[in-house]
């Protein structure tokens, strides 16, 4: 471990001789949205430093998973990453909200309060005292049911059915309180699982119909939506105070407008993939959320034991009822 670690320092430290104020991006694989938002970022922060700050990325896993990178991220070894929201959890607390079912009511909500300094900037300081900040989001769509045998129309469609779930207790927690059996697994057993009847079926977007291929095995899609974890870009404390201050406000100025780029691909991406799904055979269904809400309320209940995290939910739903 200790010669790994040792060697990839000196890699990354090779790769920023040639100019002091690269910045050294990792992450793992991701949907073509988010690496062109994150491409896009990379083209803003030299055309606004005027060429004195570039960003150099290590692709798809190259350097390891995304816990590898957050810690790496904190040792020095690198300089941002962008992870999922739902693993931020595991670094602090607050971000576990963002895996409450049916915390946001749509996209327009989500964007609002994603948009929002007064809730996220908290969230994004979160992480201070560890080395590093979050600097934006990016969209990861809403995570929905899709079953094997037919649609969740109800709650009662979901009772004593086996769900693959992410590793998350709270996803764990709510598919539970649905009535479901939770199976946490590795995304790449799903296909084989749902096939052999080991899983009735799984809760992802779009995406993994299409790219995973879930959709020749499973058919019946149900915009029950969920939940909506956002992606974090992350940046070291020591990256950001090596920049001048313009430097680190073009830096912030062009993770935001990376964001605005990703919501327009984002969209098409998605509305692309469900033509795909459709294509495969997969029928889509709405569903009334209320009786799926009702059946999660004691989650929100005991939130209220934790403070930080309560009063994070709280600024989320109040962008809802601003509308």
């Amino acid at each position: 471990m200790t010669r790994m670690i040792l060697g990839v320092a000196a890699l990354l430290a090779s790769t920023a001789i040639a100019q002091a104020e690269t910045l050294r991006f990792a992450y793992a694989s991701n949907a073509t949205p988010t690496v062109e938002a994150m491409q896009k970022f990379a083209e803003l922060v030299e055309q606004k430093t005027g060429g004195d700050v570039t960003v150099q990325f290590f692709p798809d896993s190259q350097l390891g998973g995304e816990r590898e990178l957050v810690e790496m991220l904190k040792g020095g070894l690198l300089d941002m990453t962008k992870v999922s929201g739902g693993l931020m959890e595991s670094f602090a607390p607050v971000y576990g909200v963002f895996s409450m079912p049916y915390l946001f009511d749509g996209e327009d909500h989500f964007y609002k309060a994603m948009d929002d300094p007064a809730v996220m900037d908290p969230v994004y300081q979160a992480t201070a005292d560890q080395g590093f900040v979050g600097l934006t989001y990016y969209n990861s769509g809403a995570r929905s049911f899709y079953l094997k045998d037919g649609p969740v129309e109800s709650v009662a469609d979901l009772a004593g059915k086996k769900i693959r779930v992410m590793q998350s207790p709270t996803s764990i927690r709510m598919v539970e309180m649905l009535g479901a059996a939770p199976i946490a697994m590795g995304q790449a057993e799903v296909y084989t699982s749902i096939q052999q009847g080991v899983l009735d079926g799984a809760e992802n977007n779009e995406y993994a119909l299409t790219i995973a291929r879930h959709g020749e095995v499973a058919k019946y899609y149900t915009y029950d939506q969920h939940s909506r974890i956002p992606d974090i870009v992350l940046i070291s404390n020591a990256a950001l105070s090596r920049l001048s201050d313009e430097d680190r406000a073009a830096v912030v100025a062009a993770a935001k407008e990376s964001t605005e780029f990703h919501k327009q691909v984002w969209a098409e991406a998605i509305a692309a993939e469900k033509t795909k799904a459709e294509e495969m055979g997969v029928e889509f269904y709405d569903t009334d959320v209320a009786q799926f809400q009702e059946a999660v309320a004691p989650m929100y209940d005991e939130l209220k034991a934790e403070p930080a995290k309560y009063a994070l939910f709280e600024a989320i739903r109040a962008e809802a009822e601003d509308d």
